[in-house]
């Protein structure tokens, strides 16, 4: 099956928010320790502006739910994703990272969908729903993500953008073009 091109069907599925966990193995007082200190530095950056990133209340010292070592974890609206990759690729020392998107097919988000940075651990996705109802939304009252009222651009505004970027591109040598269809 090819991927979709239809820009309404792209737009409209789109994923908004993002979990990042931050694994560390329970029994290691230094990788304990340097987890707890990225998810206060990440509390920093949150509060200084930085970004928008939710570490969840809880550090789970033991394995829980698909989690097979230590780990909490980081709510991010996609507003804020690249800020928040961005600063976990280049701070996360030797911790793992799970990073998935947040859609109504969790077992999917965990086993297909995912990436790691650093080694990657084995999940339980036993634990893990196939499918639900709604999409699950986290921190509505930020307006951000899945529950955002900001404006969006309309599919004609898109198409110009494309055409713009097109337009651009054709002087540059090493970008590929798009086909003419």
């Amino acid at each position: 099956m090819s991927p979709p091109t239809d820009v309404k069907e792209v737009v409209e599925s789109e994923i908004k928010e993002w979990h990042f966990h931050i694994y560390f193995h329970q029994r290691n007082a230094d990788e304990h320790h340097a987890a707890l200190e990225l998810r206060d530095a990440v509390l920093r950056l949150r509060r200084d502006g930085a970004f928008v990133a939710v570490p969840l209340f809880r550090v789970n010292t033991d394995p829980i739910g698909p989690h097979p070592v230590g780990s909490y974890e980081i709510w991010c609206p996609s507003e804020s994703f690249v800020s928040v990759y961005s600063y976990l690729c280049l701070n996360r020392g030797d911790l793992s990272v799970l990073i998935h998107p947040l859609t109504r097919e969790e077992r999917k988000d965990h086993e297909i969908r995912h990436a790691w940075l650093g080694r990657s651990f084995p999940l339980d996705l036993s634990t893990l729903p196939v499918k639900s109802e709604e999409v699950p939304l986290q921190y509505a009252s930020l307006k951000l993500g899945y529950s955002s009222t900001a404006p969006q651009l309309t599919l004609d505004e898109r198409k110009r953008l494309g055409t713009h970027v097109e337009q651009i591109l054709k002087g540059e040598k090493e970008a590929a073009k798009a086909p003419s269809d």
